[in-house]
């Protein structure tokens, strides 16, 4: 089944002003430190997560979107709780204690929507790029862990979460073990079949530039804006290698992202 957008609805006006205000925050972010810039941290995460699941509620339906956060959040939620307990599926780590609000099982409650927030506009990006539906998994699946590629090393330069190894990583961040990325794969592709499958199962409009712009734009913002941010930005060293491997795993969906917007916009 196959729904139609007609007008933008007030709720994806909501959605672009929770979006403007999440960005907003992470400009403030580099500015500020300590209780400060775990307020930030914590408000950048919600804000992302509202904008895609206000947005998921607008273009795609409440159904939709309450499958969104069961196969984001919850997924991620399990796959965090299982992953402190025992090392797997991203190895052995562990999150500070008081810095990011109320936790569920040591697992900051904040920590789930970060799944939300970032699967989304990945999400969104690779519907519109490819129909094909094996594609869409692939590309979302790269998508979400180059999102990682960012997010991991900013957040253990700022002492959020430690590993327990320093040395087998990628050149540049060999503290934050390769096993994590393989976490991050195996648990984003099963996110990404799931909702795939909710997708076919409940339907969804016709991805569109017009209607996705909200998480399309946040893609755009978080691709570009993260490298920029980590190579200019964030005092961190080892957040200058993370600014190239982010720019480039998320460039599998954000170059095809660009070309497709560029060709509409040239009317070919």
């Amino acid at each position: 089944m196959t729904r139609t957008v007609s007008t933008v609805s007030p709720l994806v006006r909501v959605s672009a002003g929770l979006a403007v205000a999440a960005v907003g925050a992470q400009i403030v972010y580099p500015l500020v430190d300590g209780r400060v810039r775990d307020v930030v941290t914590v408000a950048v995460v919600v804000l992302l997560a509202a904008a895609s699941v206000v947005h998921a509620t607008a273009v795609r339906g409440g159904r939709w979107a309450a499958g969104l956060v069961a196969s984001t959040a919850g997924i991620g939620l399990v796959s965090e709780i299982v992953g402190t307990a025992t090392g797997y599926p991203y190895g052995c780590y562990a999150y500070a204690t008081d810095r990011l609000g109320w936790a569920i099982a040591d697992v900051p409650a904040v920590v789930p929507l970060a799944w939300t927030a970032g699967f989304y506009p990945v999400w969104c990006a690779a519907s519109l790029v490819t129909r094909t539906r094996v594609t869409r998994i692939a590309l979302t699946t790269i998508g979400v862990v180059g999102w990682d590629l960012y997010l991991d090393p900013q957040m253990v330069a700022d002492g959020q979460w430690r590993w327990c190894v320093a040395d087998a990583g990628l050149p540049g961040i060999a503290h934050i073990p390769l096993t994590n990325y393989a976490g991050w794969l195996f648990v984003a592709a099963v996110m990404a079949t799931v909702v795939d499958r909710l997708d076919t199962r409940i339907g969804s409009p016709t991805p569109s530039p017009v209607s996705d712009a909200v998480p399309l734009a946040l893609l755009l913002w978080t691709w570009l804006g993260s490298s920029l941010a980590h190579a200019v930005f964030l005092d961190a060293p080892e957040l200058r290698y993370s600014a190239v491997y982010g720019l480039f795993a998320m460039g599998v969906v954000g170059v095809p992202l660009l070309v497709r917007l560029a060709r509409r916009n040239g009317g070919t």
